[in-house]
């Protein structure tokens, strides 16, 4: 029997400084809609989102429960937002503060991790140190250069990792066929021990913060403008999908994920929850950051035929978070997958509604999709309820 292991005050606060990292990247692509900038948005979440798991992943384990633990996650706080501060600027002046406030956050993970696992901590802080030095690296160059440190990091960020865990399950392996050796642990043995209630709790606030994002995005994007029936109508709509999207986790889903980690052994977690909260977590956040830049950039301009970079935006986005939503339902064994994957298909469709009409319509017709999609799901899939987080039958 598990001991109940809740989020605390401060993780919420930690959460809501990191995400002003995914605020900031919203305002990048909203202001150059284009393959480059979404790239850029890409690599720098990527690196950045790894590190945030990775605190989650602290806390799961060293309960901020002490002074000096306290003090280091608020110091990271401000390492985090060091980095938030320079997105914009990353691949640019901004980019040597960006690596030192992310030297920072990857040195203060380390320290707090010595506190749970000693020295065993090397085996991730020396390859996440690695990663943050390239990215500070790239901060002094331009260009190709730049990208190609960046592009260094994330081969770090996630090979380096899988060959240690492959050298490690290698070495208990041969531990096993020689008893007097010694005992070699996997990273899964590891770091496996976290708890169901704590890790699905702390994603589920997260990306709640991220969906509140979306909504101050609406406000932005009137800025003075006088408030109208059509833009009241498209920050309606604008609001129906962001909601439409949070209906899609949280009603079934999150409730759902509690339950298989409940199930799963602690030893197996740890695997699950990368594949869960940070692989298929990555791109459900990310799409949510691209709608709120795509809704920054339509609410002013309902009534106007959509240049096509904004329009990509809005349906780009929600795509991109029912990919990651779909990824995130496999990972976990949730069904079904076939209502979710043709509402995928059908958002994209609506980039010609944006172009060819007007913005309003566009708005319209992600709303229509994305709750035909919620009811059908209701109407044919046996044991999905309206029951927030339970559901009767796994579907």
């Amino acid at each position: 029997m598990e001991t109940p292991h809740r989020v605390s005050t401060l993780e919420l606060f930690f959460d809501l400084v990191f995400v002003f990292t995914i605020t900031q990247l919203t305002v990048l692509l909203a202001e150059d809609i284009s393959f480059r900038a979404a790239g850029q948005v890409l690599v720098i979440f990527t690196v950045l989102f790894w590190m945030y798991g990775g605190y989650a992943h602290l806390t799961n384990q060293v309960p901020p429960d002490r002074t000096v633990r306290r003090v280091l996650l608020i110091l990271a706080m401000g390492a985090f937002l060091v980095c938030a501060l320079a997105v914009p600027t990353a691949f640019g002046a901004g980019g040597i503060a960006f690596g030192l406030g992310y030297v920072c956050v990857v040195l203060v993970h380390s320290a707090l991790y010595t506190q749970a696992h000693g020295s065993g901590v090397l085996w991730f802080a020396l390859p996440n140190l690695l990663c943050a030095l390239s990215v500070l690296a790239a901060g002094f160059f331009d260009g190709p250069p730049a990208w190609g440190l960046w592009m260094l990091a994330l081969l770090i960020q996630f090979a380096v990792p899988q060959l240690v865990q492959r050298v490690a399950a290698s070495g208990a392996e041969s531990a096993e066929a020689a008893p007097a050796a010694t005992t070699v642990t996997t990273v899964s043995d590891q770091l496996g021990g976290m708890s169901a209630e704590h890790l699905v709790e702390r994603h589920g606030l997260l990306l709640i913060i991220v969906f509140g994002e979306s909504v101050i995005a609406i406000g932005i994007g009137t800025g003075s403008l006088p408030l109208s029936v059509g833009i009241a109508g498209g920050a309606f709509l604008a609001l129906a999908v962001a909601s439409a999207l949070w209906w899609m986790y949280f009603v079934r889903d999150e409730g759902r994920a509690e339950e298989v980690f409940a199930e799963t052994a602690p030893e197996k977690r740890f695997k699950l929850a990368m594949l869960a909260y940070y692989y298929a977590f990555l791109p459900m956040l990310l799409g949510i950051a691209a709608f709120a830049a795509g809704v920054k950039k339509t609410i002013g301009h309902l009534g106007e035929h959509l240049h096509t970079g904004p329009a990509l935006a809005l349906a780009g986005g929600v795509a991109v978070y029912l990919a990651g939503d779909l990824a995130f339902r496999a990972v976990l064994g949730i069904g079904p997958a076939r209502f979710r994957a043709a509402a995928l298909v059908l958002v994209l469709a609506t980039v010609p509604v944006g172009t060819g009409t007007a913005g309003l319509w566009q708005l319209l017709a992600l709303v229509v999709v994305l709750l035909a999609a919620l009811w059908a799901e209701v109407r044919w899939t046996p044991g999905c309820t309206a029951a927030a987080g339970r559901p009767t039958g796994s579907g």
